[in-house]
């Protein structure tokens, strides 16, 4: 897998942004040595070069993962000139941009429940209203999430989401897989209604429309500072 670099392409001032066109990526972000965290998958709109330094008054780091192997699009200088002949593409962006936005005040929400077992039982569900499939036996989630990755997602820590999913899966609402999770029952109070998700810019990017085509780059899973998780440059 060949490394690029996304200052080429798509620096500040370049372009729109990265797309995601399929898989998986988490974002993390530290304050003082504690983490929150958010999933990042096909139709969201990234720039990642773009205020990574988060605060002028707090010590901040950032970083990415990829948990899944990705396709991003890039969303060059180029695109953006073609993207003028069609307009009603800047509206796709401009909503997929506020409907991750929604996500992380959602996320922010769950987060402000007390008990942890609460948290992940909501979070899960949630995650399933975007990547989740009916079965008979349930709502299958096929994410790959580890208790380090739910404890930054829920503000908690590693043993605390240990105990949880230990408690919900006892009361049968919750059950590990080996690569997904399987939610037994109904959603739980406000997410009891799924809203249906906007077509994704994943599938307009590639479909038949003459739509301006974007240079699509991959990467594959990889750890903090692995290489291929790298996709573009710290500052």
């Amino acid at each position: 897998m060949a490394r690029w670099s996304a200052a080429r392409d798509t620096g500040p001032g370049n372009g729109i942004g990265l797309l995601v066109l399929d898989g998986l990526l988490l974002h993390r972000v530290g304050v003082n040595g504690q983490f929150g965290a958010e999933l990042l998958g096909a139709g969201d709109l990234l720039r990642p070069w773009q205020g990574e330094k988060l605060s002028h008054t707090l010590p901040t780091t950032s970083g990415w993962r990829v948990l899944e192997p990705t396709r991003i699009a890039v969303l060059d200088k180029r695109f953006a000139r073609q993207m003028v002949r069609y307009p009603q593409l800047a509206g796709q962006l401009v909503a997929r941009a506020l409907e991750r936005s929604r996500n992380l005040a959602v996320n922010m929400a769950i987060v402000h429940h007390a008990r942890v077992d609460v948290r992940i039982h909501i979070l899960l569900w949630h995650l399933a209203g975007r990547w989740g499939h009916m079965r008979s036996d349930g709502v299958l989630l096929p994410l790959q999430l580890s208790h380090d990755l739910l404890a930054n997602l829920t503000a908690a820590d590693c043993p605390a989401v240990t105990s949880a999913l230990c408690d919900l899966a006892k009361r049968n609402l919750v059950h590990s897989l080996y690569d997904s999770w399987l939610l037994i029952g109904e959603p739980p109070g406000e997410l009891l209604e799924f809203a249906p998700l906007p077509q994704s810019l994943a599938s307009i990017a590639f479909s038949e429309d003459p739509w301006p085509k974007p240079s699509v780059r991959r990467a594959v899973r990889g750890g903090w500072g692995g290489a291929e998780a790298q996709l573009w440059p710290r500052r």
